[in-house]
């Protein structure tokens, strides 16, 4: 039977990339996220592979969460797939200095919108008694760095979530995996300093990070297991990364 994903954060980057190896694997795609005119453009290229909907929210808001998701199409309600991809980074201040506006628009992006989403979608998952929730964290999960602060707190909040769903979804024959990026050369980086597409370059000079597809291949694979098969936790870095604040720059 064919499946279908519930991806957030679709129009770009991970979640991008996710969108396209599954359509290319013949996965039914529920595309999420907040421009409308990437999502088109995407449902546009991807239609052609498989069935397509998408559906425009702010996983920030509880209301427009619920809303959009029960306003899916009926052939596109049963969801055997969640990919918690959305979140956001924004400011690298020290913990004196951070702003409180970036730190909710954290922690209501990265832990209440995944909580939000999560909760629309893991009770159809517990009827059904199958489905796979694959939570995409960050190596500030692991590991806290200096002007990290609250997105740090954030993605560790992400990481207890994921080994509660897996502990509180486990009786209901529920899968759930985390895959947790080093450095990816993706739009990161250019909105946690607001814009400022320089200083985002420099994130990335002088070695070689992993691209968007390269965590869509994994989390492709992840998800084809067989179905007695969990890869619970999985940290991800490019050969040039040997920690968060340590990389071999040429």
């Amino acid at each position: 039977m064919q499946q279908t994903a519930f991806i957030t954060g679709a129009t770009s980057g991970i979640g991008k990339a996710t969108a396209e190896i599954f359509a290319e694997n013949n996965i039914n795609l529920v595309l999420c996220g907040r421009r409308v005119d990437k999502l088109k453009a995407l449902e546009q290229q991807l239609s052609k592979k498989t069935k397509v909907t998408t559906l425009q929210f702010d996983i920030r808001y509880k209301e427009q969460v619920e809303n959009a998701i029960n306003s899916l199409p009926e052939n596109f309600k049963n969801i055997d797939i969640l990919i918690n991809n959305a979140g956001n980074a924004h400011g690298l201040s020290s913990i004196q200095d951070g702003s409180i506006d970036d730190w909710d628009a954290m922690i209501d992006g990265n832990v209440k919108g995944l909580l939000y989403v999560s909760k629309a979608i893991i009770s159809k998952m517990v009827k059904n008694n199958s489905g796979f929730i694959v939570n995409i964290g960050s190596i500030a999960a692991k590991q806290v760095y200096p002007n990290g602060n609250v997105y740090c707190a954030s993605k560790y909040a992400v990481d207890a979530l994921n080994k509660a769903m897996r502990i509180d979804l486990n009786k209901h024959n529920i899968r759930v995996s985390a895959i947790h990026p080093g450095a990816v050369e993706t739009e990161f980086s250019e909105v946690r300093f607001k814009g400022d597409k320089e200083r985002a370059k420099q994130v990335y000079a002088g070695y070689k990070p992993l691209q968007a597809k390269d965590i869509a291949d994994i989390i492709y694979f992840v998800i084809t297991r067989p179905y007695h098969v969990n890869i619970e936790d999985l940290v991800v870095y490019p050969t040039a990364q040997a920690s968060a604040t340590i990389l071999n720059k040429q």
